[in-house]
Formats: C-alpha cells, sequence, structure tokens
C-alpha cells in the first residue's frame, strides 16, 4: 500500500468530509454544555485512533479497537438517548421545508453579529421584576424544534415579547398564569400550556413541579426554559435537561443570546 494514497482526493471525498464535519457540529451543539460532551470526545479521540491505526496497519490494535466500537453501539444509544431524540426531532421536524427556519438550521454561517429574533433583554427584565415579588413563571423559548404538540395544550395568543405582557401574564390573579409561556420569534404564541415532567430522579428535592417541567421540555427538544421559583424568588436557566449555571442577569442575557445565535 502507498503511504501517501489517501492524499488522492475526489470530489466524492471533499463532500464525504464536508458532511461528517456538519454531522459531528451538530452533535457536538445537541450535547455541549452536558455530561455526555466528556463520552463524545472520547469516542471521537477512540475513533481517531482507531483509524489511524488501520492507516498504519497494526492489524492487532486496530482489530481491538473496532470490536469495542462494534460492541459498545447499545451502550452508546443508551448512554446518548435524550440526545439521539432531539437529533431526530431536528431532522424530522414538522417545520423543516420553511425556508426561514431551514436557513436558522445553519445559524453557524450567519455574519457574526447578527442579533437573536427573540428581546432576551425584556425576558429577563420580567423574570427579575417576577423574581423580587417571588412571582412564579416558566418561559420556554422555541429554537429549531417545533413546538407544536405542547402548544395545543395552552391557550392561543398572539403578541409581541414585552415586558409588562410577560408580568400581566404571570400575575397570581391572572388567569393565564397557570402554566408556560411559549416564545417564538419574539412573539408569545401560547399560555397556560402544559409541559411533559421529567422523570429524572438526580433533580434535587428542593425543585418543584415548574423546574421538572422545564427540565422535561428540554430533554424533548433544543427549547431554552425559564424558570422563576414562587418559594425563592430564584430564577434558573435550564437547557439539554440541566441547569446552566450564571453569575448575575447580564451573564444570563449573554448565555442566552449566544444559544439563540
Amino acid at each position: 500500500m502507498d503511504f501517501l494514497d489517501f492524499l488522492d482526493f475526489k470530489v466524492t471525498d471533499i463532500i464525504d468530509i464536508i458532511l461528517v464535519a456538519v454531522l459531528l457540529y451538530y452533535i457536538y451543539k445537541l450535547v455541549r454544555g452536558s455530561v455526555a460532551i466528556n463520552i463524545f470526545i472520547g469516542i471521537v479521540i477512540i475513533w481517531g485512533f482507531w483509524k489511524l491505526t488501520e492507516l498504519l496497519e497494526m492489524e492487532m490494535i486496530s482489530s481491538m479497537v473496532g470490536g469495542f466500537m462494534s460492541v459498545g453501539l447499545i451502550a452508546l444509544i443508551i448512554v446518548f438517548q435524550q440526545e439521539i431524540r432531539k437529533f431526530l426531532l431536528l431532522i424530522g421536524s414538522t417545520n423543516f421545508p420553511n425556508k426561514r427556519n431551514f436557513i436558522r438550521r445553519f445559524r453557524f454561517l450567519r455574519p457574526d453579529g447578527m442579533s437573536t429574533s427573540n428581546d432576551i433583554d425584556a425576558i429577563i427584565g420580567a423574570c427579575e421584576i417576577m423574581a423580587s415579588s417571588k412571582t412564579g413563571a416558566i418561559i420556554v423559548i422555541k429554537r429549531n424544534n417545533s413546538l407544536d404538540f405542547i402548544k395545543s395544550s395552552g391557550d392561543q395568543m398572539h403578541a409581541k415579547v414585552n415586558q409588562p405582557i410577560l408580568d400581566s401574564i404571570f400575575y397570581k390573579n391572572s388567569p393565564l398564569h397557570d402554566g408556560a409561556v411559549v416564545i417564538e420569534n419574539n412573539y408569545i404564541v401560547a399560555t397556560r400550556v402544559i409541559l411533559p415532567v421529567s422523570n429524572e430522579r438526580n433533580i434535587p428535592l428542593r425543585f418543584g413541579l415548574r423546574h421538572r417541567a422545564a427540565i422535561g421540555i428540554t430533554e424533548r427538544t433544543d427549547a431554552l426554559a425559564l424558570v422563576v421559583s414562587e418559594e425563592t424568588g430564584s430564577i434558573s436557566y435550564i437547557k439539554n435537561g440541566e441547569f446552566a449555571a450564571f453569575k448575575d442577569s447580564t451573564e444570563l442575557v449573554s448565555l442566552m443570546k449566544e444559544d439563540l445565535i
């Protein structure tokens, strides 16, 4: 075997590399910020080592690593169950043909500095006011996956996002305060939405149903969720089924803008 044969690229090889790169990018986006990111990096390293041993014709170690990769496939499906679900939801999203949403899926191609369509400052401002009065709230912000399956459980609305409207929705005497609010493209599209509750056993007991519901929807989709605790007045930011840490509201705004780019 000529060691330099692999340098003889064809057009299909270039397309193959680009497709693999895009696939790895989206897998990384799905697991970023979760415990699964370390497993993902480990798998990529083992896979690269496996291909290197094949290239160098180190048959014994190559067969051992290859056997591990084959047998470990079932284990990987179990470990990445939630991430695989999110990936399939992304591929099979019902609004995929929509041109605007299709382009948004390739948001890493956007020019730097292009802002998100959601008014994050207004959303966080409303959360801070509700936190100061210990008004419970849960806000779900759509990214790529369709949220039609939860919107149908609540009341439809079409109101542009602003701080007073969010405050009035979650006001304790408001008929709309019970349940979650769904935001899409800077519009409140549904209120009193019922969210799927997470069955994760590792959630600390101090978190109630609002937090479990926020974790549940972010486990099943790539949506983001904000929760204001009625007991403590604290604000929680949840994505990928996990709590995202932040120091203050400024950092929270930056995190959300980055996640929504």
